[in-house]
């Protein structure tokens, strides 16, 4: 009985931690922008951190890679759920790049709009263009910048192919991209499918027998070393497939 207790005290006791954060962080979310890039992405990351608490997924980071990451990378990442727009940034000092539909969710939307992420509908190509010129000039800031070269939420498993962006920027720009691996051990619960809402996925995971999110970071990959992105995508897609393989099968 004590042992319950004691669980949802804990879980109360982080829901308001939550609650009280994300107000705070709504109010400040009207900074001016010029003021809000000098603390709100770190302040985001918390954030991230804080609602991953309230949640009640166990995140774990596998650090795979034998050298340290550089300063400055891509960071790409297979995309099975919702649940990578908290994670990724509550373990990499990372900007993403979402579908422009995240811009309009419910807190969610404003704190990442503060927070200084990217956004592209995916459907246009005059705005995937736009989103790659953005994410060169910020590279070129020194930011470190999140993709999912997917293309959107494709299942649990790797897609059949991975979409150019990341490794035509990472060729031009010199730029190393770090590759992710994501691994969720409930992978039913956390995949999102149509037609399900955000409501639906975050219920799924706070209700999942199984909580623990398995993020494995390998060595940054140097563009030096391919001669198109071509070839660049199908070297890292053959790669995760292997991980799907050895993490996921």
């Amino acid at each position: 009985m004590f042992y319950y207790l004691f669980r949802i005290l804990k879980y109360l006791f982080f829901w308001v931690d939550f609650i009280l954060f994300t107000a705070l962080a709504l109010v400040l979310s009207g900074l001016p922008k010029f003021i809000l890039n000098t603390f709100y992405p770190r302040m985001f990351r918390w954030w991230c951190k804080s609602f991953i608490r309230a949640l009640n997924v166990d995140l774990r980071l596998h650090q795979k890679n034998a050298r340290p990451l550089p300063k400055n990378y891509i960071l790409i990442a297979n995309h099975p759920s919702a649940f990578e727009d908290l994670g990724v940034p509550a373990l990499f000092p990372v900007f993403s790049l979402a579908k422009v539909e995240v811009r309009k969710w419910f807190l969610v939307g404003r704190v990442s709009w503060a927070a200084g992420t990217l956004y592209v509908d995916r459907e246009s190509r005059e705005s995937r263009a736009a989103a790659g010129q953005q994410i060169e000039d910020e590279l070129m800031k020194g930011k470190n910048i999140a993709l999912y070269p997917e293309g959107g939420c494709k299942g649990r498993r790797i897609f059949e192919d991975f979409r150019y962006g990341a490794f035509d920027i990472s060729l031009r720009t010199g730029v190393p991209i770090v590759p992710v691996f994501l691994h969720y051990e409930s992978q039913e619960d956390f995949e999102w499918t149509a037609p399900q809402t955000l409501i639906h996925k975050l219920w799924h995971f706070m209700t999942t027998q199984n909580n623990r999110a398995n993020y494995y970071v390998f060595d940054a990959l140097d563009p030096k070393e391919y001669t198109s992105k071509e070839q660049f995508m199908e070297a890292v897609h053959k790669m995760y497939i292997e991980w799907q393989k050895r993490y996921l099968e």
